[in-house]
């Protein structure tokens, strides 16, 4: 395994897209090979690379790393993204956790039909701004700092941003009636690492597309209809 970790994935956003985040947060060059064939999905899993038969897999540290969640952790603790205390790691896992399920709503989207998603992005925005939005917009009033736990930037802030722009590819003015939030999204996108991943020509993946979708039905031999909420 190289110094770099290694990222094993689509060339799409997926499950690995919020680890594209991360490590770009904490300012860490990353390697990607991108599954476009059955045949390199079979060699991982025959090789023993996927434990749960499953990706994203991430090389680090001498490791092949599985499940996100894990991935996540691993790297925000080892980068010093995971706060100073349990306390605070228990708020990030908390936040991360409610904005993990909001993206949740999003990460199907491209594999819905033309109907399900004009429901499913209607869904998508309402969950936003009536569940999820007004909590950290609650919470970034009442703690009066720049970021979301403790005053040190977090995986929160990372996955909160995110978040915020996934939704707006829904809604570009989702965050009219959210001030705290319209600033919180300014600030977190000015800190050096994360402005350079939102310009051009970085790792950060577009909007899934049609290719995407195929690929990944392909590889993963998907032939079922997903439904919206």
């Amino acid at each position: 395994m190289s110094g770099k970790p290694k990222l094993y994935y689509f060339d799409g956003r997926g499950k690995m897209e919020s680890i594209r985040w991360l490590l770009a947060a904490a300012g860490v060059e990353f390697e990607e090979e991108f599954l476009e064939t059955r045949e390199q999905y079979e060699k991982l899993l025959q090789g023993g690379s996927l434990l749960f038969q499953q990706v994203p897999m991430v090389e680090i540290d001498g490791m092949r790393m599985v499940q996100t969640r894990a991935i996540l952790s691993y790297i925000a603790a080892k980068y010093n993204l995971y706060g100073k205390d349990l306390k605070e790691r228990a708020l990030i896992d908390m936040y991360v956790g409610g904005t993990g399920d909001l993206m949740g709503f999003i990460l199907m989207f491209p594999f819905l039909s033309a109907e399900d998603k004009e429901k499913q992005r209607a869904f998508i925005v309402q969950k936003a701004t009536s569940r999820y939005f007004p909590v950290y917009e609650k919470v970034l009033k009442d703690h009066g700092q720049d970021f979301l736990v403790g005053n040190s930037f977090s995986w929160a802030d990372v996955h909160l941003l995110e978040a915020i722009l996934m939704v707006e590819e829904k809604k570009s003015d989702v965050l009219s009636g959210f001030p705290q939030l319209q600033a919180f999204k300014a600030r977190i996108s000015n800190i050096p690492t994360i402005k350079k991943f939102l310009e051009p020509g970085s790792q950060r993946k577009p909007v899934p597309d049609d290719k995407y979708v195929e690929t990944v039905r392909r590889v993963l031999r998907m032939y079922y209809d997903l439904k919206a909420n």
